[in-house]
């Protein structure tokens, strides 16, 4: 089942014990679309910090009453590894980080979830054999804002044709399969969902968005249309 990632911006995050904040944004790898990582804004209860809450916490995702169940206590995410607002995501820190959860480490296997398609717990957060278990000290370029990349012109060849204004995601899979395009005037600023397979590039530097559609396939993609934002699973 794909979700909108735009509807579950300020769900609540509920833990096994308690509220701990709401959702404020999502990091995606750009080479594969794979969400990594909700991040959470926990408010009060852990002021000034940005806490990352990584796919295999939250089981079959289970959301009701725009709650988003957490697998993890308030005290396992309070002393989890710290990372410093307004700073690239390093590989040292996900090793520490997925280490800490004793999770499966994406980044090793041939799968989007590294030994598996899909996030899950029954891997060993170690190395593989044969691998070195040295990670270089480095930002991961590759992991990227959803809520930055709103608004990103679409453009094909020379001509814009819309920007960016919501994410489908597997729930199973945590992956973005479909952009969400506000077309704009020339298309009576109908919304419409394109395959991010059809992405050829992505360039931060100009906030756009190179796709390899024709205008004609872009106005007949499948118009966006979603459930009412409340309703529950």
């Amino acid at each position: 089942m794909l979700r909108s990632i735009q509807q579950l911006y300020r769900n609540k995050l509920g833990a096994s014990d308690g509220e701990i904040g709401h959702v404020k944004d999502f990091y995606f790898d750009d080479q594969n679309w794979a969400v990594r990582y909700l991040v959470a804004d926990t408010g009060s209860w852990l002021p000034g910090r940005q806490v990352l809450i990584a796919p295999h916490a939250f089981g079959d995702f289970h959301r009701a009453a725009n709650v988003l169940l957490v697998n993890l206590t308030r005290q396992q995410i309070e002393r989890s590894p710290s990372i410093e607002a307004h700073k690239p995501v390093s590989r040292q820190y996900e090793e520490e980080y997925f280490r800490y959860y004793r999770w499966p480490f994406y980044w090793q296997g041939g799968g989007l979830w590294g030994m598996s398609d899909v996030p899950v717990l029954d891997l060993p957060a170690n190395p593989l054999p044969g691998e070195s278990s040295h990670v270089p000290d480095r930002a991961d370029a590759h992991l990227r804002s959803t809520q930055a990349m709103h608004g990103y012109h679409i453009k094909v060849g020379d001509e814009t044709l819309g920007h960016v204004c919501d994410f489908m995601m597997d729930a199973q899979r945590w992956a973005i399969r479909q952009l969400v395009i506000n077309t704009g005037h020339w298309l009576s600023g109908r919304e419409v969902q394109i395959p991010t397979s059809k992405v050829v590039r992505i360039s931060y530097a100009e906030s756009t968005v190179f796709v390899n559609l024709t205008r004609e396939a872009i106005t007949q993609s499948p118009t966006h249309a979603l459930a009412p934002a409340g309703a529950a699973d």
